[in-house]
This record gives C-alpha cells, structure tokens and sequence, in this order.
C-alpha cells in the first residue's frame, strides 16, 4: 500500500504541474481556447480531490505487522491504469475518476485539433541551404563587391521591411544566379519557337512552316528581355512583400491600439504592455513588430524610447511607424500614456470607417460596370460575329474560334477585374 499511495503522490504532482501549465498559457489563448483551458484545469481538480480522498483509506490498511496466514479480506481499493502509470482508488470513486480522466483527456485532444501549441516554437536561424547555397557559391562575392561598391542600399532597405529572412549579399547573389540562368532560358525558349508555332486550334503545337529568317527578326530578343525581366521583378519583390506586408499589420492596427488602449487604463508599465500584445496570438503580423522592441530592450539593452525609434524606421508600416514616434515623444515629453492611445484609436477607427465606406461606394461603381462590360458586352459581340458569318461576311475566323476568343476575351475580362477589385481593397 505504500508504493501505491506514492504512485498516487506522484500523479498528483503531474496534474499540478499540467494546472500550472495551463494556467500560465490562458491569458495568451483566445476565447474558445480560453474556456477549454479552464474546463481542463476543473478536470484536473477534480480528479486530484478524488485520489486525495483515497489516501486515507490506504493509510489505513498500511500494518507494521506482518499479517496471519489465511483468508485474505477483499479490498475497497482498484488499480486503475493512467499514462506511465496507475492510480489507486476506492471502488465508489473509481467511475468519477475514470469520466474526469476522459473529459480531460477529450480537451486536451480538441486543443491539439485547434493546433494551439502550449509552448510557442520559434523559428531559428540555419545556413544557406539548397539553390540559395549554390548561388553563394557563385555569386556571393560578386554582390559583396557590389554592396561595398554602394549599390542596392534601397533593395537591402525594403527586404529588412518586408521580414525576409535573408542576407542582404544573399539575396543579390541569388538574384544574380537567377537573372544569369534566365539568359539560357530564354536561348532555348528562342530554338523552340523558331522550328515550332503554337495556335488556338488543336494540335496546339505545330512544326513552323515559314521563312525561318523572318521567324528569328520575331523571336532573337526573348534571350535579352529575359534576364532584364528577371533581375527587374527580383530587385522590386522586396518592395512589393513589404507593401503586402504593410497592409496586413495596418489590418490588424485599430484593433490592437483598442487593446493598449484598456491595457495603459490599468497603469501598468509601458514594456509591459508591448509584451501583452507580442505575446498574443490575435494579431499575428503585429506582433513581429512589437517583438523588435522587445527584443531592443531584452536583448540588447536598450530603454523604451529608443527601441521605439530603431523599430518606427525599419518597420513596413507607415501608420505603425507614426504611431511608435508618437510614443517616444510622448514618453520623453512626459505625456499622457493612455490618452495617447485613446486618441490615436479614434484616429485609426475614423480612418477605417471612411476606407470600407469608400471601398463601398467604388464596388457598387465597378458592379455596374462589370455587369455592362463582362454579361452584357460579350453577349452582343457574339451575335454579332455570328450574324456577320451567317452573311457570308469573310472575318477570317470559324465559329468555333470565335466561340474560343470570346470565351477566352470574357475570362481574362474577369480576372482584370478581380485583381483590380483586390488592389482596391483598402488596406485593413
């Protein structure tokens, strides 16, 4: 009876040491989880005031003396097998155990389900690896010539903005890489369209029939334009994640200066409330911006107000870098903390009201006339060419590629209009 009490012992210590876990976590879990994580330290409770209440029935079986042979008496207690180990209980308790130990057991497996991770993981550093480590093989010292040289300072700006998490020299050497294959790309792309045609009609691809010197006046330039093409679109990608990026923390903006808003009611310190947001997961691309501070401050010792000025000027955000050099000058002034956030969360509300009802009114615009343009339009052109067939009117083209190129006309129609739509869209 002893090693069972101290199996039992042991167990408890277990369900308390799950109680602390989840209850550390709660404050950064959201509602749903929230109540699942309370649901389950209940169960925990009570299932260790079950095995608690079983204890002094073993005490009390427990004998120094050894006992008389014969018949032994039938016990009140049952083993019960628990993960990595058993628990012993009275007989009357052994069903309410068992439906404490399911229910917990039941939460745990919907808050794995939710893919809520008790423990956040965080990314780590590794070395190049794959078609980024060839291309430092080849390039790497070339782009670090060409950086010393002060070339691609705005690109290395807009990629420390846009949270890609690549070397600067890196990432010239692979643009580079990239821009050199594309002139082989694009020889070969030129061999095949000399000898070959491709059309709207099946087969798709034919042998070229024609003068092959007037076919290469058409193509020789796609070895040039290819690499000119590429190197362009890798050099203003930076830009672009960063504009991408911008518009979701801008998103998320409003809301979470809402949150510091309350938080600063309380009079708690400024770090402290940088640390709620960055540790919750309701603003997930905020919150890397709020880490730098963070990370400033833990890591590299830095007060507040100059964390707050090194992360406004490498921040994607326009309106969170105002709104963190508005934080310093008020922390330096002697300002108000929570009036700040209280005025600059009706500013931001305000802004977001005028942009949906701004974007609103421009989508009703652009419902009028994609009903015009993409139903109605289509419709009368196709009659049309059909009439125009019908009257022995020569076009050049049969029905059945008329058929294609009205079909195809009215797609690339919509998808112009859902790109525009989406560029449209405001930014939060």
């Amino acid at each position: 009876m002893i090693e069972d009490i101290i199996k039992n012992i042991d167990n408890e210590i277990e369900m308390l040491r799950e109680i602390s876990l989840y209850s550390n976590n709660i404050n950064f879990a959201g509602p749903r989880e929230k109540n699942l994580m309370l649901a389950t330290i209940d169960s925990l409770k009570s299932s260790i005031k079950i095995i608690n209440d079983s204890i002094p029935g073993l005490l009390s079986e427990v004998s120094v003396a050894n006992k008389l042979p014969g018949k032994n008496k039938k016990s009140n207690f049952e083993k019960i097998n628990y993960p990595k180990n058993e628990i012993t209980i009275h007989v009357k308790n052994k069903a309410q155990l068992m439906k404490e130990l399911s229910i917990k057991a039941d939460y745990i497996k919907r808050l794995k389900k939710k893919k809520e991770i008790l423990y956040e993981e965080h990314a780590e550093f590794k070395a190049a690896r794959g078609y980024l480590k060839i291309a430092n093989r080849f390039f790497l010292d070339r782009s670090e010539k060409l950086f010393q040289k002060g070339h691609f300072s705005t690109m290395s700006r807009e990629l420390r903005k846009a949270n890609i998490d690549i070397l600067s020299q890196a990432y010239v050497a692979m643009m580079l890489m990239t821009t050199f294959l594309s002139f082989f790309i694009g020889i070969f792309l030129t061999i095949f369209l000399l000898f070959f045609s491709i059309g709207i009609d099946f087969p798709f691809i034919s042998i070229y029939n024609g003068n092959i010197w007037t076919r290469l006046l058409m193509v020789f330039w796609i070895p040039f334009l290819a690499p000119v093409v590429t190197f362009a679109v890798l050099y203003y990608y930076p830009s672009t994640e960063r504009a991408s990026l911008a518009k979701r923390i801008e998103r998320e903006l409003p809301f979470a200066v809402i949150h510091m808003s309350a938080i600063s009611g309380s009079g708690i310190q400024p770090s402290e409330i940088f640390r709620i947001i960055g540790l919750s997961r309701e603003y997930p691309y905020l919150r890397k911006e709020i880490r730098k501070i963070l990370n400033q401050i833990n890591i590299y010792g830095y007060d507040l107000v100059t964390a707050l000025n090194n992360t406004a000027s490498g921040t994607p955000s326009k309106r969170v870098a105002e709104l963190f050099s508005g934080l310093a000058t008020t922390i330096n002034s002697g300002g108000d903390f929570a009036e700040f956030f209280n005025k600059r969360a009706e500013t931001l509300l305000m802004d977001y009201r005028l942009e949906r009802e701004k974007y609103t009114k421009t989508a009703e615009t652009f419902m009028d006339i994609y009903i015009s343009v993409v139903i109605a339009a289509p419709m009368v052109l196709m009659l049309l060419l059909i009439m125009l067939i019908m009257g022995s009117f020569e076009i050049g083209l049969s029905i059945t590629q008329v058929s294609f190129l009205i079909i195809s006309i009215t797609v690339l129609v919509n998808v112009f209009f859902l790109i525009f739509i989406h560029l449209k869209q405001p930014n939060y």
